[in-house]
């Protein structure tokens, strides 16, 4: 049986997370490092296709939309546990408080004093031609004056080791199901190794995440529905499973029904008030007599039901004005603007396209820099620079020059890389780190996150609908 041999395994040119420059493994690391030696190639591929299996079982599946074949993939998790030292992630912690404070008094403000814009912290014009912002909000004060009570924010680390915000996600962030799913694989994988590393806990994500919905009304016991958008959406699973674990109503918008501006929920027994909904729908379908008109998938008369208080839903309508690519190169004056604080977790160096010295910038070195549609998600409208044809530049210079308010450039930044299994071979992978936050009365960072890995030898692309696959990320308790 052959040994697991990292002895060939390369850390040059990018900041390796198990290994330094110089081969040394890092502290936190030992134990894996010890663990992989002992076993060999046979036993690891084994307990990979073992994890392939558990996926399927559990119905771990999401569709692409760009996939004509319309096949359920899984995402591939990775056996191999990335692993977070203690003081790192209580920087995180720190970072991610001030972020997500920050940003919840800037929504609140936005939609009602605007002293912001007043005060040109950031450009009006840039707000107010935001596709995500949403004039219908003007005046709303959610319960505790929090708008995102369910955050997932992207974070990267760099050539020098240090963290970045690359992006938030305060509208609608999926992911959290798998990171509990995959923890649930894991211990089971490497159970004596879980225990011996005195890893935090995830597992009780889904209470936590009942609690601060139940938080925010006064009625006891409150009624909870996770609106879906169907089972054709790509995270169907997770809204399938966070309701199960919760023990809230699973419903699509033609479950549901407002009589005299209360939310009500159709079931065989007659009509059941509805008192939180934790939404799985972008605002622009809620309702189609508030936003779009030709929407299918929300209920009529539901923002009036909310706005009248008669409701709840998580997150606010409203919350995606934050997510703007654009608003997000203000974070930091946000910040020091609301909480007289610098920034804790830096942003990457944007550059915005549509500021004319910006502009010049980007359109002369687009082959170097990573170019962004404002309002896309998931590794769509992106432009790779180093890693794109002369072709399709030119197609993105076409774009930008037609539309410069709906793009951002970023310098092509050396993601951080982890030991991933590829055949019989353990090489490093790029990744990323999701950790989520729930915001009701107080703000709660659960102690581990979903990081997503390039799967693809050399790419920076971890995105699930573009091939990316996911890890277990391990919090160590070594304060």
């Amino acid at each position: 049986m052959s040994k697991v041999d990292l002895s060939s395994y390369n850390t040059k040119g990018f900041f390796d997370e198990m290994m330094g420059s110089e081969g040394q493994i890092r502290p936190h690391y030992a134990l894996l490092q010890e663990r992989l030696k002992k076993m060999g190639w046979k036993k690891l591929n084994f307990l990979q296709q073992s994890t392939d299996r558990a996926q399927l079982s559990l119905g771990m599946t999401f569709n692409v939309y760009s996939d004509n074949q319309g096949i359920e993939r899984i995402l591939h998790l990775d056996i191999i546990p990335r692993i977070i030292n203690g003081k790192d992630w209580d920087y995180i912690e720190r970072g991610l408080k001030q972020r997500i404070t920050a940003l919840n008094l800037f929504l609140d403000d936005l939609y009602n004093d605007q002293k912001v814009l007043k005060d040109k912290i950031i450009p009006k014009e840039l707000i107010l031609s935001s596709s995500t912002y949403l004039k219908q909000c003007m005046g709303l004060k959610p319960p505790e004056n929090v708008w995102s009570h369910i955050t997932g924010t992207d974070i990267i680390r760099g050539g020098d080791g240090s963290f970045y915000v690359l992006e938030d996600n305060l509208r609608c962030p999926s992911g959290v199901s798998y990171m509990l799913e995959n923890r649930e694989i894991l211990k089971r994988t490497f159970p004596e190794l879980f225990e011996k590393l005195n890893v935090r806990p995830v597992l009780d994500y889904t209470h936590s995440l009942r609690d601060t919905l139940e938080s925010l009304t006064n009625i006891t016991p409150a009624t909870i529905a996770v609106l879906t958008p169907g089972i054709y959406n790509s995270a169907y699973f997770e809204h399938a499973y966070l309701a199960q674990q919760m023990g809230a109503e699973l419903v699509e918008g033609r479950d549901l029904v407002v009589k005299d501006d209360f939310v009500f929920m159709i079931t065989t027994k007659g009509l059941q008030r509805v008192d939180v909904i934790y939404r799985r729908v972008d605002d622009d379908f809620i309702d189609p007599l508030a936003f779009r008109k030709d929407s299918m998938l929300g209920t009529p008369g539901l923002f009036n039901a909310y706005k009248k208080g008669n409701v709840i839903l998580v997150n606010a309508p409203g919350t995606g004005v934050a997510d703007d690519k654009a608003v997000y190169a203000y974070i930091p004056r946000i910040i020091k603007y609301y909480l007289g604080e610098d920034i804790i977790l830096p942003n990457v160096e944007t550059y915005i396209c549509d500021e004319e010295k910006d502009l010049q910038y980007v359109l002369e070195n687009i082959d170097q820099l990573v170019v962004k549609q404002t309002d896309a998600s998931g590794g769509y409208g992106m432009l790779i620079g180093p890693k794109s044809t002369k072709e399709q530049q030119a197609e993105f210079i076409k774009k930008i020059k037609s539309s410069p308010r709906n793009y951002i450039a970023q310098p092509t930044i050396n993601l951080s890389r982890v030991p991933t299994l590829s055949g019989e071979e353990i090489e490093g992978r790029h990744v990323d780190l999701r950790p989520y936050v729930l915001y009701g009365k107080e703000i709660k960072i659960i102690p581990g996150a979903l990081t997503r890995v390039a799967l693809e030898k050399g790419s920076l692309v971890v995105n699930s609908s573009q091939g990316g696959g996911s890890k277990d990320t391990w919090v160590l308790n070594d304060i």
